[in-house]
Formats: structure tokens, C-alpha cells, sequence
């Protein structure tokens, strides 16, 4: 379906930026897709809830297609079409909820209260001359059975030029519901995650207990600095080569009061004896209860398996995914390598082959809990977190 021309414009420069790399970080790509989608169902003319969906599913392929591996867009596409689903639920069950409250004032006997109840009854007369034209005692009861509102509806015939139920007025009256569902469902939610993460910190950080974290990531620092306000403990942070993530990690903690010990990648399994817990992050978190994360958080959760350390994963619900993975492989990202080798080495590059991973894939079974920004929930138990966000018809866009 044809956009308006400003939200094309919109549209085509957030693919341009994804497919570029130039969006980075599932907060970053969810809100600007939240936003997007909003000024569809603002800006596009639709008639009736199916041609709006048709509309975000047709814009949501674009977005989720422009680049795969942030899985982000097209959970943001699934809960934007789960809650169209469930207004337009809604507003079916007002007008039935409606329908219902004139039939039971109906039967409460407003219309006995206009009718004699000493009345005689019908003369013979009447009643035998009325049978070429119908029962007299039928017209009554069809009275009674209908509603003051359906007798007035039924007293002015309906006309070509009534457009108090046409599918632009249905149009008119849902999409103010919608935008503003939209907006407090999903994006004012994107603004309390790290909130509602770090408020449970307390609960799972204790004294004097040693945390090991590998990476840089938003929600597992501001659940750590949130803990150290009331606990006292120490944190270990992987070096995360070849992007270093884990030195600004270690800054920001220090800064906050945290004794930080920063450690190279090839020292995380014999450091893991004396670690109490292990914190990461996610950028996705798929249906099976495993999670896409920052490179070396495999050999992280590994060791921590081993040594019978539990992993505690930081992440938000608009990173569960309904994907599966099939293929592990497929959820990584190879960026270039110039950061391992440099270019300048020429003849060395020409005689190795050079791969630089940027994510890993974590299997559910070296996780031990998943602390999201409405509580925790075990691997096992994510499927029904996806249920509750998701609708089924929407698995696939």
C-alpha cells in the first residue's frame, strides 16, 4: 500500500540507517520503530481495522527486512498489531456490553408502564380480522422484545446519506484509541525498562558477593549501580576483545563506587571459581529461552555451567522474539575485520582468514533466570511471555 509521502520519506532514510549499521542497540532501533509505526496509523488512510493491519504488516516487512539480524523492529511490528487486535476486541465488546444494557432495561418492564393492566382483552372481531394481516398478540411481543433504541433506529428508515456507521467513521472513532495505546502500552514502556530492571536489583545482588559481567550494556549497569546502593560488592568485567566494550563498562561502574576488576577474555574460566553470580545482557531473547548477546557472553554462560555459577540475563520484554533458532549461526554478525588485523598487514591477510563475530547465541540451558522489566521468569517460562505480548496470526510478517 502507497504511504503518505513525508512518512515514505521517513521510512526509506530508517532503512537506509539500518541497513548502514548507523542504528545501533535494540532501545535505539525499538523506539524508533514504535515511533514509525505510530505516524502509520496516524498519517495512512484506512477504512476498517483489516486494511490497517494489512498496512502495518506490509510496512513492518520492510522494516524487519532491511536488516534481520535486529530482531527488535519486528517484535515492536507484533506488539503494534496485538494491540490494533485487542482495541478493535474492545470496542466489538462495548458495543455488545451496550446492546445488552438497552435489553435489560427493556425487560425490566419500562414498557409495561404504558400499558393499563385492567385493559380488556382484544374483541373477537379483532382478532379474527386480524389473522389476514398477522396475530394481533404477535405485534406486542416483537415490541417487547425490542429495545427503545432498535424501535428508534427502526422509525427512520435508513438512508444513502447516513454515514453514522461507514467504515470511515469506524476509522475515526479507533484511531484516536489506538494512537493512544501506542503510546502508553509501548513506547512510554520503552522508557521504564531500565527502571523496572534495576528495581528488582536488590533482590539478587547480596553483600560481599563477586559479579562477573562481560560487555557494555545499559540495563546490566544501571541494575549493578542501582544494587550498590544498598549493597556492597564487587564486579569483575570482561575485557570483551576486539571492541573493548567491557573498559568502558568497568569505568562507568568504578564511577558509581563499584570496586571493578577489568580481566582478558582468555581469563574468564579461571576466574570463575570465585565468582557468585554471573549479570549479561541481551539483544534478543528468542522463543526456546536461549538469547542472541554480545560476543564471548557464550564462553561466559559455559563457564559458569561448569563451575555451577548462576547466570542472571537483564532484559527487557520488547526483546522477546517468537523466532526460533534453528541454525545458531544465523543470529551472528561478522563485521569487518580491521579491528583484529589491520589492512596494512597485506601480506599476512592474504595467507588467513580473518573472522570477526559480534554476537553469540546463549542455549536456555546456561541460563538460570531471566529478570525483565515486570519480574523474572526461567527459560521454560518464556514462551508464555511471548504469548501474552504476541498475537499467533502475527508470528510471521
Amino acid at each position: 500500500m502507497t504511504l503518505p509521502t513525508q512518512l515514505e520519506a521517513q521510512v526509506e532514510n530508517f532503512i537506509t540507517r539500518l541497513k548502514r549499521r548507523q542504528v545501533i542497540g535494540s532501545y535505539e532501533v525499538a523506539k524508533e520503530t514504535a515511533v514509525i509505526l505510530r505516524q502509520a496509523v496516524s498519517m495512512s488512510r484506512w477504512r476498517d481495522a483489516d486494511a490497517l493491519i494489512d498496512i502495518i504488516k506490509d510496512l513492518g516487512g520492510r522494516l524487519a527486512s532491511a536488516q534481520p539480524k535486529e530482531l527488535a523492529v519486528g517484535n515492536i511490528v507484533r506488539r503494534v498489531l496485538k494491540v490494533i487486535r485487542e482495541v478493535v476486541r474492545g470496542e466489538l465488546d462495548d458495543m455488545m456490553d451496550n446492546d445488552d444494557e438497552y435489553d435489560d432495561d427493556d425487560d425490566d418492564g419500562s414498557y409495561s408502564d404504558g400499558i393499563n393492566d385492567e385493559s380488556p382483552p382484544p374483541s373477537k372481531n379483532l382478532s379474527t380480522t386480524s389473522s389476514q394481516i398477522g396475530s394481533v398478540s404477535e405485534r406486542p411481543q416483537l415490541t417487547v422484545e425490542s429495545s427503545m433504541f432498535r424501535l428508534l433506529a427502526d422509525v427512520s428508515p435508513a438512508t444513502p446519506d447516513d454515514s453514522s456507521d461507514t467504515p470511515e467513521k469506524k476509522a475515526y472513532n479507533l484511531k484516536p484509541l489506538i494512537i493512544q495505546e501506542i503510546n502508553e502500552e509501548i513506547i512510554a514502556d520503552l522508557e521504564t525498562v531500565y527502571k523496572g530492571i534495576a528495581d528488582q536489583a536488590i533482590d539478587y545482588i547480596h553483600a560481599n558477593e563477586v559479579i562477573m559481567t562481560i560487555g557494555k550494556s545499559r540495563t546490566v549497569e544501571e541494575f549493578l549501580i542501582r544494587a550498590a546502593q544498598k549493597r556492597k560488592f564487587q564486579v569483575i568485567v570482561a575485557e570483551t576483545a576486539p571492541t573493548y566494550q567491557g573498559h568502558d563498562m568497568a569505568t562507568a561502574l568504578s564511577k558509581a563506587g563499584i570496586d571493578t576488576t577489568v580481566v582478558v577474555d582468555s581469563a574468564i574460566f579461571a576466574a570463575m571459581p570465585r565468582v557468585n553470580k554471573v549479570v549479561v545482557g541481551a539483544h534478543a531473547v528468542l522463543a526456546n529461552g536461549g538469547l542472541v548477546a554480545v560476543t564471548g557472553s557464550q564462553l561466559l554462560a559455559a563457564a559458569a555451567k561448569h563451575h555451577a555459577t548462576p547466570v542472571l540475563v537483564c532484559t527487557a520484554l520488547y526483546k522477546l522474539s517468537p523466532v526460533f533458532a534453528y541454525d545458531a549461526e544465523t543470529f551472528n554478525i561478522t563485521v569487518a575485520p580491521n579491528s583484529i588485523l589491520d589492512f596494512q598487514q597485506g601480506p599476512l591477510i592474504d595467507k588467513v582468514t580473518v573472522t570477526n563475530p559480534y554476537y553469540d547465541y546463549v542455549a536456555p540451558e546456561l541460563v538460570s533466570l531471566f529478570v525483565h522489566n515486570l519480574g523474572s521468569a526461567p527459560p521454560t517460562y518464556v514462551y508464555r511471555l511471548i504469548n501474552d505480548n504476541y498475537d499467533p496470526e502475527d508470528t510471521t510478517l
